[in-house]
């Protein structure tokens, strides 16, 4: 399953920088029924390429195109996309152990907080940090000091 979360995590961020868009917004795109599915058809998608499953997911998803850009505008090297889902990963599966919710809970809980436009700020050390500071923030709603 932890394979499954950090796919559908990579993919909401490749879909989000793609499409200029805050990765909470792709999250609520998908919605419930959409992050179960894709949980589910992670194992065959993982194999076609990001931009593929991307294209599917704007179209089955009506996903528009944003203003939230977080590449052009960063002034440092960019970090991968799997980074990045990597990061979004330990949030969701502590956030499943911490609150008992499923997968698609913990994906939709951690998306559509307040750390993920913080994370996806990557003119800052956030995505960098360790992931206890980025949980306990999490927990507290705000970036601790």
């Amino acid at each position: 399953m932890n394979d499954n979360i950090f796919y559908i995590a990579t993919m909401i961020e490749y879909v989000a920088r793609v499409s200029k868009n805050h990765r909470g917004y792709i999250a609520k795109c998908l919605g419930e029924k959409g992050i179960n599915h894709e949980l589910d058809a992670a194992a065959v998608n993982h194999c076609l390429s990001y931009e593929q499953v991307c294209d599917e997911w704007i179209h089955r998803y009506g996903i528009e195109t944003g203003e939230f850009e977080t590449v052009e505008n960063c002034k440092y090297n960019v970090p991968p996309v799997t980074a990045i889902g990597r990061v979004y990963q330990n949030l969701i599966v502590y956030d499943m152990k911490e609150k008992a919710v499923d997968a698609v809970k913990g994906i939709l809980n951690v998306f559509t907080s307040f750390i993920s436009d913080k994370i996806s700020d990557f003119n800052t050390a956030t995505y960098y940090s360790s992931p206890n500071y980025l949980q306990c923030s999490y927990d507290e709603g705000v970036l601790l000091n």
